[in-house]
């Protein structure tokens, strides 16, 4: 959802600037499958943009330019943005400038020449071998003079636990799965990721039992008519919730002692990590992980270069 402020924003620009920001919108939406979050994150920024210019006096897309790009980071900057957003708050201008040059609003791509920070990239938490093994194997409590639906509910917890691990997908991959597409005979998993890119990822045993309980006892339990052919349901009978797999995951990891809570990126962060020191290559988490580029794949390897250090750290008598 739109903030209030930034539909405020929105509303009071001249046509002359509201009209290109609505074209750009249309793209995002429709032509770079890009998730609603990022979408809502980059019209944010434009809107902001756009305000900023029509304050300095701006009221044509010709009028902004790179004294104009610049004064608006910086402003956000002494109000405590931090790397990170001023890094995504550059991407957003220059997709918006890139856009106004590609269908001739403008003569030349101002973003081109602005320069932003790079964010941090902070080493995420991730469980030990032993800790994700003791998350992935707890039983979920379930009273005993709960209902089947109580029962059905647990088995599902553990299948969202175990699937998350043993393969390392995102949330929002877990939650689009459908039943039609687990293969049980290759224990492989097709998945729709980001830019709606297919991939086959590879799950173990320990899942393929807890897939096969859910799918026994579970499942049925919870199904309704209009359940359809999701793979994984709420207590309602619909798709589960991304936020309640989040409560899920949340509640498993900090039931373990020592754990640090994490939610299903955390999972993700761990089962990568663990793949990688297990010694599989980099480009093989790569095609697991539905990375686009190596680079982001390659963080792991500090993760476990840090970890390795840490262990040298306490354990070595000369450290």
């Amino acid at each position: 959802m739109v903030t209030s402020r930034t539909a405020q924003m929105r509303a009071a620009l001249p046509p002359a600037l509201a009209e290109p920001l609505d074209a750009w919108v249309e793209h995002l939406d429709s032509g770079r499958d890009l998730s609603p979050h990022t979408v809502r994150a980059y019209t944010g920024d434009v809107v902001s943009l756009l305000d900023h210019l029509v304050r300095r006096g701006g009221a044509r897309i010709t009028d902004l330019d790179l004294a104009a790009l610049r004064s608006w980071l910086a402003l956000g900057r002494t109000r405590g943005d931090g790397r990170s957003t001023t890094a995504r708050r550059a991407a957003s201008a220059r997709s918006f400038t890139a856009h106004l040059r590609r269908t001739g609003l403008t003569g030349e791509d101002i973003g081109l020449r602005l320069a932003s920070p790079r964010a941090h990239r902070t080493l995420p938490d991730v469980l030990t071998a032993d800790q994700a093994r003791a998350v992935a194997e707890t039983p979920r409590p379930v009273a005993e003079d709960a209902g089947p639906e109580a029962g059905a509910l647990a088995l599902r917890d553990a299948l969202v636990v175990d699937l998350l691990y043993a393969t390392g997908i995102r949330v929002g991959e877990l939650v689009g799965l459908d039943v039609d597409d687990v293969d049980h005979g290759r224990r492989l998993l097709r998945v729709l990721g980001k830019g709606r890119k297919e991939r086959s990822v590879p799950y173990g045993v320990p899942a393929e039992q807890a897939l096969r309980r859910w799918l026994d006892a579970g499942r049925p339990v919870l199904s309704r008519s209009g359940s359809g052919p999701a793979l994984l349901l709420g207590v309602r009978g619909g798709r589960i919730d991304p936020r309640e797999v989040r409560r899920v995951v949340h509640a498993a990891t900090a039931a373990v002692p020592g754990a640090p809570e994490l939610g299903p990126h955390g999972l993700r962060h761990s089962a990568a990590t663990h793949v990688l020191e297990g010694g599989a290559d980099l480009r093989s988490v790569q095609e697991l992980l539905g990375h686009a580029s190596l680079a982001t794949t390659q963080i792991y390897t500090h993760v476990t270069v840090e970890r390795l250090r840490a262990v040298h750290a306490t354990a070595h008598p000369r450290a």
